[in-house]
């Protein structure tokens, strides 16, 4: 979860989010620090050097010493965020919902949305029963269309399934010397930047993925055909024998994952344009888990009717025209 990550418009929302995971990070956060790759004058690159600071570029003999598993290429600039680390996923969630629970708040899982029916009561029908509120706030991921559709709503969102590759350590217990989190950008072949975190989910497995996929049918991301084509996977292999040397050339578990994307990939988090008393949340675009503290907080206070804590529009639903339709 790096400090410096995203584009101007989350950088509020990451600087409010990280002290709040560091008064808690004992119990479901690592702190690695960040390397970040590219080639001098990427305007990624850029825009995270004027973020961290001149102090924070690493030059070649430096990070070889420092980060011997990484290779990059000579003409390339490495900066240096030691405020990175990652968020421990399961735990985060076990924490948030126990929380949630000690102040009253009640958890309902794996129930399916089947119909909401707005009003100054609204009321949401699941395969479990009714549920009636005065407010709504919708946060469903990469169904967000499914779900807001009969309200006659249809945002430009996108759902791609990820490739989640871990890759094996050549000598078992070295990390593959790769300790810290990285992002490479810039690259010809990855325009949408490779990430990787330490060996901490599986012994001696390093997270490394692709910041992108393929278009998909939420309903359908588990059902691909044995053998389908995965250019991404192949991707990664070829960066891992370039930059990773360390590391086996060949994922040694692959698994999937869901981003809901935006157009511009910025957040929508907003009143629904007839229904201002049903909050949405959607299109993190790969980016939400580790802003969820400060999100909540911002659905929170759109739905009680406050002044929110931060500038919302790079997050309006009207930058996307055309949106609003007749209600099925």
């Amino acid at each position: 979860m790096p400090s410096s990550s995203g584009p101007a418009s989350r950088a509020p929302l990451l600087r409010t989010t990280w002290p709040s995971v560091v008064r808690t990070r004992c119990c479901w956060s690592r702190r690695t620090g960040l390397v970040v790759l590219g080639p001098p004058g990427d305007p990624k690159l850029e825009s995270y050097r004027r973020n961290m600071g001149p102090d924070n570029v690493l030059d070649a003999v430096t990070l070889a010493q420092r980060f011997p598993g990484l290779r990059p290429r000579p003409t390339e600039v490495a900066l240096w965020d030691g405020s990175g680390g990652v968020l421990l996923a399961d735990r985060a969630l076990r924490a948030v919902q126990d929380a949630f629970r000690r102040r009253g708040g009640t958890v309902r899982d794996g129930e399916k949305v089947l119909r909401i029916d707005p009003g100054a009561v609204i009321t949401v029908t699941t395969t479990a029963g009714l549920y009636c509120a005065p407010r709504l706030i919708i946060a469903a991921g990469a169904w967000t269309n499914a779900v807001v559709a009969p309200l006659g709503l249809r945002l430009p969102l996108q759902p791609l399934r990820i490739d989640v590759c871990y890759w094996r350590e050549k000598e078992p217990g070295s990390g593959g010397s790769v300790t810290p989190c990285f992002m490479a950008t810039g690259l010809p072949y990855a325009p949408h930047g490779i990430y990787g975190l330490p060996a901490l989910e599986y012994p001696g497995l390093v997270k490394v993925c692709y910041h992108h996929g393929s278009p998909t049918d939420p309903e359908e991301r588990d059902r691909t055909p044995p053998g389908s084509p995965r250019p991404h996977v192949a991707l990664l292999s070829n960066f891992i024998s370039s930059y990773l040397p360390g590391l086996e050339p060949q994922p040694a578990v692959l698994e999937s994952c869901l981003y809901t994307n935006t157009p511009d990939e910025d957040f929508i988090l907003d009143r629904h344009p007839k229904y201002s008393n049903i909050i949405i949340g959607a299109g993190f675009s790969g980016h939400g888990f580790k802003l969820a503290p400060v999100v909540g907080q911002l659905l929170c206070e759109l739905s009680l009717g406050e002044e929110p804590s931060h500038r919302m529009a790079p997050f309006a639903i009207s930058r996307f025209p055309g949106v609003l339709r007749a209600a099925l």
